[in-house]
């Protein structure tokens, strides 16, 4: 599938269904390929029926901002750019309201694709 996007843009930012137990969200997360599990605002995680809270392990990462603990969650489903990947796991993690995106979609979701980025044309394409 192929996405476009605004070069211009600060950050590739594309849609993304997630589905938990509960229920199901539309989200946006940013492209982040140097991340290296997909990181999801633990709001969002809550509300399609998982929490962060309970979760029995935490996974250490570092953010901008220091050393953090981060809770590991299995979804349901996570859904962009043309591809379904189930029991998908993501780490729960707040990000700064002023980010204007709920989490970022990192290396895990892109493994065994192709993911090409043309920042000349502005176009995103994962097969």
């Amino acid at each position: 599938m192929t996405y476009q996007f605004d070069p211009e843009d600060g950050l590739i930012v594309v849609q993304t269904e997630l589905r938990g137990p509960t229920g199901t969200a539309i989200l946006r997360l940013a492209v982040d390929t140097g991340a290296t599990t997909t990181l999801v605002n633990v709001g969002m995680l809550v509300a399609v029926g998982c929490d962060p809270a309970v979760a029995p392990e935490r996974v250490q990462i570092t953010t901008g901002s220091g050393i953090e603990f981060a809770p590991i969650v299995s979804l349901g489903q996570v859904s962009a750019l043309g591809r379904t990947c189930s029991d998908f796991v993501v780490l729960g993690h707040t990000l700064p309201a002023s980010s204007g995106i709920d989490g970022l979609l990192g290396l895990d979701f892109f493994r065994d694709q192709v993911l090409t980025i043309d920042f000349r044309l502005g176009e995103m394409t994962l097969a």
